[in-house]
């Protein structure tokens, strides 16, 4: 009896390829089409959490990155664009609304006359740990559709592909 499991969206696509061009070798897509296709799935899922806070992806970004630095909680904005992997320009905007919205203040370096310091309020506070709490236990849930020892060698791959393709594998 066969015990293989329907084809799915992407082995659909992989079966018109090999039709059509049986002179490619496309078994790549089976891993890369899914991870893919889970990644903008998993997206969605972590934006809807976000939502609930009134943040987008970005904004979750900086004040996980503001409250990651631990007390006072504040960086410099190339800082921030550093640990968020964003742009300066992108990260101007970002801190913008957050500073519109209360969550966060700006000042003036210390040092650095010339410089900015951004800073989490106690707003800003309250309301990432909060939705770091919950988003956490979003991943969770998404997580447990496997098992253990799935998730284990699930990270234990991802973990060392990506380190290859950022070595510039």
């Amino acid at each position: 009896m066969d015990q293989r499991q329907p084809l799915d969206h992407v082995a659909r696509i992989q079966a018109d390829w090999r039709r059509q061009r049986p002179d490619v070798d496309v078994s790549p897509q089976g891993v890369i089409g899914r991870l893919h296709r889970l990644a903008a799935r998993l997206t969605g899922e972590l934006c809807r959490v976000y939502g609930d806070y009134g943040l987008g992806e970005g904004e979750f970004d900086v004040l996980c990155a503001l409250r990651r630095a631990g007390e006072p909680y504040e960086r410099a904005p190339g800082e921030l664009a550093a640990h968020t992997m964003v742009t300066t320009g992108a990260m101007t905007k970002r801190i913008d609304r957050l500073e519109r919205a209360g969550l966060v203040t700006r000042r003036r370096s210390d040092g650095d006359q010339r410089g900015r310091i951004v800073a989490l309020t106690g707003p800003g506070r309250e309301l990432i740990d909060q939705a770091f709490t919950d988003h956490m236990r979003n991943e969770r849930r998404l997580l447990d559709l496997l098992t253990p020892d799935e998730a284990e060698t699930l990270e234990s791959l991802l973990t060392t592909w990506l380190s290859r393709v950022e070595a510039g594998g």
